[in-house]
């Protein structure tokens, strides 16, 4: 099986052309090319499949196998390995996900991609859709207590479901301790990526993530543009905001009168290579 490693901000999947292969158990490939030991080593495994929906689609799996609706790093980087490698030869593309079907607007500097701009669609703040169970319609500081402690989280959507949470500290938390007690949380019946952020100033926001099914990572698309939503919703920032991950920056702008939320950022390829597996 032939497959590329790519990455946005550190964010890192191991993507695989179905337009040539055909993969029996995703589930299973994810948890292997995962291992960072002994497999290839990435946040999880995308497929860039054929569609009629649109140019391509995008499956992509955890590193423990469960299935995500969508991946805001993991998609410029989809829409980079269609420019890249053929399977489009235009500069506006659309991918569809399991949250829908999303446009993106290439940059392309020698003949290759460089940045790539994302409409992620409307943002859902309502919390039954998030899900999130709660009395409140919207989960906009909603306190929620976790391992003896109350903390505010605003919960939104981009696909898939986010709590935001202001921490005082966002460098020295615990992460490894604190987000699998979020993910798993009774309130989130789906588990929930989680953000920690800190507010700099009126469009600067630094964050580190606990993503559901992956553990922390460098950078999470669509957890920098619920963090943007639940900034702007809160009235901590302007509707463009500069989201400072691990692994890098991410431009978000929220265009509130059309109510979709824009991100910028890069995708890089990494190495191509080879498996050979008797399974999955």
């Amino acid at each position: 099986m032939k497959f590329t490693k790519m990455q946005g901000l550190g964010n890192d999947y191991v993507y695989v052309n179905c337009f040539q292969e055909k993969i029996e158990n995703p589930a299973e490939l994810a948890r292997f090319v995962s291992d960072r030991h002994f497999g290839v080593g990435a946040d999880g495994l995308i497929l860039i499949k054929p569609t009629p929906l649109a140019d391509c689609e995008m499956e992509m799996y955890n590193a423990d196998g469960s299935q995500g609706a969508m991946c805001g790093n993991g998609i410029r980087c989809v829409a980079k390995y269609a420019y890249d490698y053929g399977l489009v030869d235009k500069e506006t593309i659309t991918v569809n996900t399991k949250s829908g079907v999303k446009t993106l607007e290439l940059t392309v500097e020698n003949g290759k991609v460089s940045k790539v701009r994302v409409n992620m669609g409307a943002p859902i703040l309502e919390a039954r859709q998030i899900p999130i169970l709660c009395s409140q319609e919207q989960a906009v500081q909603l306190p929620l207590e976790v391992d003896g402690k109350t903390y505010q989280i605003t919960g939104v959507s981009m696909g898939n479901p986010h709590a935001v949470v202001c921490v005082e500290d966002v460098k020295g938390l615990k992460l490894e301790e604190l987000g699998p007690k979020f993910e798993n949380h009774p309130a989130f019946p789906d588990r929930v990526n989680t953000e920690f952020i800190r507010v700099l100033d009126r469009s600067t926001v630094e964050m580190r993530v606990w993503e559901r099914g992956s553990g922390e990572t460098l950078a999470c698309g669509t957890g920098a543009c619920a963090v943007a939503v639940a900034c702007i919703v809160n009235g901590y920032t302007n509707e463009r905001v500069t989201v400072k991950l691990l692994g890098g920056d991410l431009d978000i702008y929220w265009d509130r009168e059309a109510n979709l939320v824009y991100m910028t950022g890069p995708a890089v390829t990494v190495f191509d290579g080879e498996l050979f597996l008797d399974k999955p």
